[in-house]
């Protein structure tokens, strides 16, 4: 009828509906993700879905990470999408490699909007814009992908990283962000990231500080490595000041009694996403 938009058809098989089995990138086989899509798509057209994107910690948690926001997808028509960022690639005893976006030759932002330029193809929905959750090691990556791509998301949703990076022109990344031009080719577009609704999220008795203290000389060490804070709470305080202080759309979630766990943060990061997503 005049007016009306023509419905899409989409044809999948049941390996790609519901919780998905693993799909190899084509853009580099190395890497792969995986897919919750509620069945509905079929009958109502996948005009109406939206993504979400949900990085797994350093346990590289994936299959179980998406499963989180099975829920939500299926009351909000959301396709989630989970990538897989395995250890050892380059280096046999690498657990850290996608945190910090770049690592040897490979760049883990451009990777992960592959993944969602081959999932948006699959499911034929619109992915120009999506929301974004990550937890822990996945929170890492999450923040930092936003400091490059923020004219792609819709929402932010940051839970218990070990670690922030601060918009801060005296120190080089990954500590700040003065050299980021030089390394990305690229500086933060302040006007962009204004416009992403993002929540910090932790446990208030996540206070572990075994994993994230970066000793001298060792991994990730750089000069100001722990300035941020001791433990994860710690950090995002600092990383929501400075982000307040840039004048960013963020707010902070600490929720009494949880631990470093993921499953406890999803409640309050399903309904701030809930909110944004579309």
């Amino acid at each position: 009828m005049p007016g009306q938009t023509a419905k899409k058809n989409i044809h999948l098989s049941g390996y790609y509906l519901g919780a998905s089995t693993t799909i190899a990138c084509q853009h580099d086989q190395r890497f792969s993700f995986c897919t919750y899509t509620p069945k509905a798509i079929l009958e109502e057209g996948p005009e109406k879905y939206r993504l979400l994107v949900a990085v797994h910690s350093s346990d590289r948690d994936y299959q179980d990470i998406r499963m989180h926001f099975a829920d939500l997808a299926e009351k909000h028509k959301l396709v989630v999408l989970a990538p897989l960022f395995p250890s050892g690639i380059g280096d046999r005893n690498d657990n850290e490699n996608y945190k910090y976006i770049s690592y040897q030759n490979i760049r883990f932002d451009l990777l992960l909007l592959q993944m969602v330029e081959e999932a948006a193809t699959l499911y034929n929905i619109d992915a120009d814009r999506f929301s974004l959750f990550g937890f822990s090691g996945g929170a890492h990556f999450a923040h930092r992908f936003f400091y490059l791509h923020p004219r792609r998301l819709s929402a932010l949703s940051v839970a218990a990283p070990g670690s922030v990076t601060l918009i801060d022109e005296s120190r080089d990344w990954w500590v700040g962000t003065r050299d980021m031009e030089k390394v990305f080719g690229q500086c933060p577009d302040f006007p962009a990231m204004r416009q992403v609704p993002t929540q910090l999220l932790v446990g208030g008795a996540d206070t572990n500080t075994n994993a994230i203290t970066h000793q001298p000389g060792l991994g990730k060490w750089m000069p100001g490595a722990n300035g941020a804070g001791v433990t994860r709470i710690d950090r995002l305080h600092t990383l929501h000041d400075n982000w307040k202080s840039r004048s960013l759309n963020v707010s902070l979630d600490k929720i009494p009694g949880v631990g470093h766990d993921c499953q406890p943060l999803v409640g309050s990061a399903a309904r701030f996403l809930a909110a944004h997503c579309y």
